[in-house]
């Protein structure tokens, strides 16, 4: 193969012509197997499902505090509010306005060339980042899915003797994941393919890999279709597993 590979790049390096599939054959050798290529993919696949996994990681935590915030301050009694509550509701409508009506591009750019401009971690700044964005629309997510529990889930607990937080945690919390749960799968997937934006400010992720490739081979079809599909067989598999973990949730309703 590597004989083959060699004569027919001459070929075509010399002025001759080559067929279709000995072309394709040329090209598709040099940008995944020549100087073993295709460890630069595995190692910008890697990359990236660390950085996914990360930002997801701070996108959940932090969804979950802004939501139990905006949540807490929503439902207050009236007459009985608390200034606290309102401050910090009033920060995270604030952070949720800015995160959401910016582009994560813009985001990622201010972070890696104003904020941590003295930093050359670009791929943690690149997560820290996408955790940011992820958690303004996670929250938003969470919070309408416990807005969506019946105020009586609530009360019900609450005449059993348990507290706020303990109610939302053993009550109405498992009933809004059951109802957010397609809406996180999906807010998971544009995390993923985000994650291919920190090229942009350096970070090492699988699109900057096949960058690197097409730079030194000066033919990008092969490098950008081997990435898309890559992201696509990812994506795939993220799908298939939310989908298995939504029907077993069906089927716990069920009993």
């Amino acid at each position: 193969m590597a004989e083959l590979y060699t004569t027919w790049k001459a070929i075509a390096v010399s002025g001759g012509d080559l067929t279709f599939w000995q072309s394709f054959f040329v090209k598709f050798y040099q940008a995944f197997i020549e100087a073993d290529r295709w460890t630069q993919y595995l190692n910008g696949v890697k990359t990236t499902l660390f950085v996914t996994a990360m930002a997801l990681i701070l996108g959940l935590i932090l969804g979950l505090l802004v939501a139990l915030i905006r949540t807490s301050h929503d439902q207050q009694r009236p007459g009985h509010k608390n200034p606290i509550l309102f401050i910090l509701n009033l920060i995270c409508k604030v952070y949720v306005t800015v995160i959401r009506g910016t582009p994560m591009m813009v985001q990622l750019l201010i972070m890696s060339f104003v904020i941590f401009a003295s930093s050359r971690s670009f791929t943690m700044i690149g997560t820290l980042t996408l955790g940011l964005n992820s958690g303004a629309y996670v929250s938003e997510i969470i919070r309408g899915g416990l807005m969506s529990v019946d105020k009586g889930q609530m009360e019900a607990g609450q005449s059993l003797g348990l507290n706020y937080s303990t109610t939302m945690r053993f009550i109405v919390i498992p009933q809004a994941v059951k109802a957010i749960l397609p809406a996180l799968g999906n807010e998971f997937i544009v995390l993923l393919k985000d994650t291919s934006l920190i090229t942009v400010i350096g970070g090492k992720e699988l699109l900057y890999a096949a960058q690197g490739i097409y730079n030194r081979t000066y033919e990008q079809m092969f490098p950008l279709l081997g990435v898309a599909l890559i992201y696509l067989v990812l994506v795939m598999i993220l799908s298939w597993l939310l989908g298995k973990l939504e029907r077993r949730l069906r089927q716990s309703d069920r009993r």
